[in-house]
């Protein structure tokens, strides 16, 4: 008897394997259709496609102004100013405005308020941006929350609805999207499998909705720097590892590589380990990208993260130099690297006066030192010399208002 129970159980496993399997098969199948006809009907096809080409022209790079209310308050107390929506006004006017800008700079991300400002003499930011040849941008994620069980790790909310922004943005005269994700190392270990899932998962779907909408989506997956004596081959082998994951949801979800921008976290070690050289930098970071990231993604714009002003541009100068046959550009979405000194030298004061205008000036020579460092072209001397590298902290529970 219990050897025709066995007979039968194994006709049965027999029999049913392939039924799995073609089960398996029909469902890869229609995924893939729906990526076809996806792909079929999207209009914005050849817009996306030319749009991220323009922001990834070599010799320029993105000027990333997107802080929220709360995190630009922050920066505004640090110079003593108060976070009122005329001060922030007046900041992010300083920064468009600036002449000269647009012949370093391709594209500006901005906060959902910004992009709906206007100067104080009634011009829209948009226009500023685009009579500067720069495109406008539009921060779209709604900030970090805690995984629950992780130990700490967060994943980043604002799918609810986003295809409604999206559009709303596209109206208003934004061209490209930027979501954040943030995976962090340890001495003890790298993120979590869940953690990395999850921010996969909404880095590809929020790519997906501002496709559909005409927004050429900014991919950011940053293996954030963080305390600690990690080594750069840490960083490196995680970061390669979470950019694969990234990039399978994204070949999943049928994202046009054409019409998608990323940007990443250049190798670093922990802020507790010695610092590595540009040589070092460059070495690590290209070879991850070259292993995970398809050429025909137009630019790799690297986040500035904690490093100083100057690192960030000697970094990004080796990165031409170990790779200057680059199927990408290898540029820049700086934030905190263009605008720190830019901050303390304007710090409140009036709009055309002699501080507006240095500091009008010194982000102008920062923008242009980051452009010779994309050409391979940087030489020096740097406007901001020396400075150490910063632990930014993390703020989650959303974006602020």
């Amino acid at each position: 008897m219990m050897q025709t129970l066995s007979l039968q159980h194994s006709k049965i496993q027999h029999i049913s394997a392939p039924s799995v399997g073609r089960s398996r098969s029909i469902r890869q199948h229609r995924a893939a259709r729906c990526v076809v006809k996806a792909r079929a009907s999207n209009p914005f096809e050849e817009e996306l496609a030319a749009n991220a080409k323009y922001i990834a022209t070599r010799g320029k790079g993105i000027l990333a102004s997107d802080e929220s209310n709360a995190t630009t308050g922050k920066r505004l107390d640090s110079v003593g100013v108060d976070n009122t929506e005329t001060m922030r006004r007046n900041w992010r006017q300083l920064l468009y405005t600036a002449p000269g800008l647009g012949q370093y700079i391709s594209g500006a991300i901005m906060f959902e308020e910004t992009l709906y400002q206007s100067t104080h003499d009634g011009v829209q930011f948009v226009d500023v941006l685009k009579k500067q040849g720069i495109v406008p941008g539009i921060k779209v994620d709604t900030g970090l929350q805690v995984l629950p069980g992780c130990d700490g790790e967060t994943t980043t909310q604002g799918l609810d609805n986003l295809g409604a922004r999206c559009e709303a943005y596209y109206k208003q005269g934004a061209r490209f999207a930027k979501w954040r994700a943030v995976l962090r190392i340890t001495d003890e270990s790298g993120p979590s499998n869940q953690a990395i899932l999850e921010n996969a998962h909404g880095l590809a779907r929020y790519a997906q909705i501002a496709q559909a909408n005409g927004l050429v989506p900014i991919v950011e997956p940053e293996v954030t720097l963080g305390p600690g004596s990690y080594s750069i081959e840490e960083t490196a082998y995680w970061s390669e590892y979470v950019y694969s994951h990234v990039m399978r949801l994204l070949n999943e979800y049928g994202i046009l590589k054409e019409g998608m921008l990323l940007k990443p976290n250049m190798c670093l070690p922990g802020l507790d380990a010695p610092s590595a050289s540009p040589e070092e930098v460059a070495k690590y970071t290209v070879r991850t990208m070259l292993r995970t990231i398809p050429a025909a993604v137009p630019g790799i714009h690297f986040l500035s993260g904690g490093m100083s002003e100057e690192e960030s541009t000697q970094n990004l100068q080796a990165l031409q130099e170990a790779c200057p046959n680059s199927p990408w550009s290898l540029t820049f979405s700086y934030g905190r690297a263009l605008q720190s000194t830019t901050l303390k030298t304007w710090a409140g004061a009036d709009i055309g006066s002699e501080d507006w205008n240095k500091a009008q000036d010194i982000l102008v020579k920062l923008a242009k030192a980051n452009s010779e460092a994309q050409l391979g072209q940087y030489t020096g001397p740097h406007p901001v010399p020396g400075g150490g590298r910063i632990l930014q902290a993390l703020r989650t529970g959303g974006a602020g208002k």
